[in-house]
């Protein structure tokens, strides 16, 4: 029954990952996902049917870590103050909220461990929860800034790289799903990716490893 807490976490972790896009492609100039209507927390617009139903159920059958995606927001470069610029922005906002919001999970855990008094019966639920948001806030950004199309990394990549590499590189985002797909099936993604999640997890909660 762990699903039920772990399917509404990966929600809302995918959604902020969204809307963090969509407010920083604002703040640079484009109110695309404003005006789409994806700067908001109400779950309807932001569901893809495979990435925030299929694979986190997959995952959890499978035992699998548990992670997903929500329907990409929409942004128009060409409404960017500074396009390549601030695309990279745009890029890292999502992860960068994942990453805020597992310190604050972190720094809650720590609290409870050593500062606030709550009877066992609501510390344990409670710091448990922290842990599994801690988790999955550390797995999405990591797996989004690995560098293939569509994941953040390509789009931050092709901001930083010369226009005609960038160009080519671009050149593999309609293949960019499937190699995604057979990199996971593979099993080559987590074991390159493991080892980074496993310090994050650890050096922000001290606890065991999600592996």
């Amino acid at each position: 029954m762990s699903w039920l807490i772990q399917l509404p976490v990966l929600l809302f972790s995918v959604i902020l990952h969204e809307v963090s896009h969509g407010w920083m492609a604002e703040r640079c100039g484009d109110d695309t996902a404003r005006v789409m209507g994806r700067l908001t927390f109400n779950p309807a617009p932001h569901i893809d049917m495979f990435g925030t139903i299929l694979l986190p159920a997959l995952a959890i059958l499978t035992g699998a870590p548990v992670f997903g995606w929500a329907k990409p927001v929409p942004v128009n470069p060409c409404r960017l103050n500074n396009p390549d610029r601030d695309m990279v922005w745009v890029s890292l906002a999502g992860p960068l909220s994942n990453f805020l919001l597992a310190v604050v999970a972190a720094v809650v855990m720590l609290a409870i461990r050593n500062v606030v008094f709550l009877p066992e019966f609501v510390a344990v639920p409670l710091y448990e929860l922290l842990r599994l948001i801690l988790v999955i806030n550390v797995i999405l950004p990591v797996f989004n800034l690995f560098p293939i199309p569509p994941l953040d990394g390509s789009k931050v990549l092709m901001g930083i790289l010369p226009s005609s590499l960038a160009y080519k590189y671009s050149q593999i985002e309609p293949y960019g799903f499937f190699i995604i797909i057979i990199l996971l099936s593979s099993g080559f993604f987590w074991r390159v990716l493991g080892p980074i999640i496993n310090f994050l997890i650890y050096f922000l909660s001290g606890n065991a490893t999600f592996m």
